[in-house]
């Protein structure tokens, strides 16, 4: 366990790549920092969802929010502008075999319950992973708004497609992500 925890302080430090490309100061937001703005994010979705009365297992969406960038310990952040030059399956095998190879060392059978987690992330199969994904958007715009609202600016295409982003929901899923994702543009005129 202890080298899967001395590894896993890499992400404390490793900067979101996209930010630094955009002109924002290294150090703007580590992957840690984006990691916990995500597991929060998630919670707070999923709770929003059982509140209108759709089942939602909140301790495997914290599990597949902490759990989804692990691999960039060994894969580093890969920015859109990066990914572009790799085919998708390509980019899905190299972090998937990253992932594995930070999990081997907590042994069985936690490596193998943490790699269903992380395949169900990377596929999107359940309601809880596709909160997930929907709050890595989350954190994103939310993140980017920070920014916006301190000065930076040319983040316009993080912004794109964002109300038009499907992640699969129906019913209470789909509104409260629809409003939060509506509320966080709602917000962004004012920065302009």
């Amino acid at each position: 366990m202890i080298s899967t925890l001395i590894e896993l302080q890499r992400l404390k430090r490793l900067d979101r790549t996209g930010w630094v490309l955009r002109g924002l100061a290294p150090g703007a937001e580590s992957v840690a920092a984006h990691s916990y703005g995500v597991a929060f994010t998630a919670m707070v979705l999923a709770d929003k969802v059982r509140a209108r009365g759709v089942g939602v297992d909140v301790e495997r969406v914290l599990r597949l929010a902490l759990l989804h960038d692990l691999a960039e310990t060994r894969t580093g952040d890969m920015p859109r502008t990066g990914a572009q030059y790799y085919s998708p399956e390509a980019r899905r095998r190299a972090e998937r075999a990253a992932f594995d190879d930070v999990v081997r060392e907590l042994g069985s059978p936690l490596g193998g319950d943490y790699g269903e987690l992380h395949e169900d992330y990377e596929r999107r199969l359940s309601l809880e992973a596709r909160l997930v994904k929907a709050a890595d958007i989350v954190d994103l715009l939310a993140q980017a708004l920070f920014f916006e609202r301190s000065g930076a600016r040319g983040l316009d295409e993080f912004w794109e497609g964002a109300a038009e982003r499907d992640f699969q929901f129906d019913g209470a899923a789909r509104a409260v992500v629809a409003e939060t994702i509506g509320a966080l543009l709602a917000a962004r005129p004012a920065v302009k």
